[in-house]
């Protein structure tokens, strides 16, 4: 069984006289676990393999990959960018992992098991987010649009253009693919939007809403970001901006009103 089934409304303010019908649906959440998270991480990316998380860090001088073991948090592997480098999203290809910079234009790719670095590769515009479905490659930029890469060139193939019925949504960040649909924090929001990779439409959203204490929210980049799914144990984690915990949750069907 797959781990979503159909999610939630528009957050986005649209009149809704005449959607009714076609308005996504929206879920929250329930906590499964809580999983310690370096509470120093400026999440940017984040993935899962093999009983560890793989992240992404950011900011100029603290920007990182690491292999974390989820259950304690604990850092076994990391390699650090240099400081011209604003680290971004990450993502698993096959035994490859990739990593965008924000504003440098270059991506890096690295051995999975060494964290070497194999090369690099470019890019126009911001990097923001990634994902896989294993076969392509998919790019948020800040925008409205998610880019399509080859897997192998890692060259832009094409782009997808993301709506909720008529509005695009933008502002487009950690990206995740589960279940075969692509899983998009938006950023500075508590909201994911789950979208199709094929036509971009709006099929649900996620409403995180609560799920960290304000106590540990003081700071105004920590914000939500930062989604990774087991696919074999059909679990979903998510975290943020300089958050201590990771959530493994399970989504419940908010009621039409």
């Amino acid at each position: 069984m797959s781990l979503l089934t159909t999610l939630g409304p528009s957050a986005l303010g649209q009149a809704s006289h005449h959607v009714q019908a076609t308005k996504p649906p929206e879920y929250t959440f329930k906590i499964v676990h809580v999983f310690p998270h370096d509470p120093a991480a400026f999440t940017q990316g984040l993935a899962y393999r093999d009983g560890f998380l793989y992240e992404g860090t950011g900011l100029n001088g603290r920007s990182s990959l690491r292999k974390v073991r989820l259950e304690t948090g604990e850092i076994v592997q990391q390699v650090n960018l240099t400081p011209e480098f604003f680290g971004e999203g990450i993502t698993i290809f096959k035994d490859h992992i990739l990593q965008l910079t924000w504003t440098s234009q270059i991506g890096f790719v690295y051995d999975l098991s060494s964290f070497r670095l194999l090369r690099k590769f470019s890019y126009s515009g911001e990097g923001w987010g990634l994902a896989s479905d294993g076969h392509e490659i998919f790019m948020s930029d800040g925008s409205s649009e998610i880019r399509v890469l080859d897997a192998g060139t890692l060259a832009e193939k094409r782009r997808i253009q993301v709506r909720d019925g008529a509005t695009a949504i933008d502002q487009l960040n950690e990206l995740e693919f589960v279940d075969g649909e692509l899983l998009a924090n938006v950023w500075q929001t508590d909201r994911i939007a789950r979208i199709s990779p094929h036509t971009g439409k709006v099929v649900g959203w996620i409403d995180l809403t609560g799920l960290l204490s304000p106590m540990y929210r003081l700071d105004e980049n920590a914000v939500l970001n930062g989604i990774a799914y087991d696919a074999a144990g059909k679990r979903l984690f998510v975290t943020g901006k300089l958050w201590p915990s990771i959530f493994q949750i399970q989504l419940v069907r908010k009621q039409q009103k």
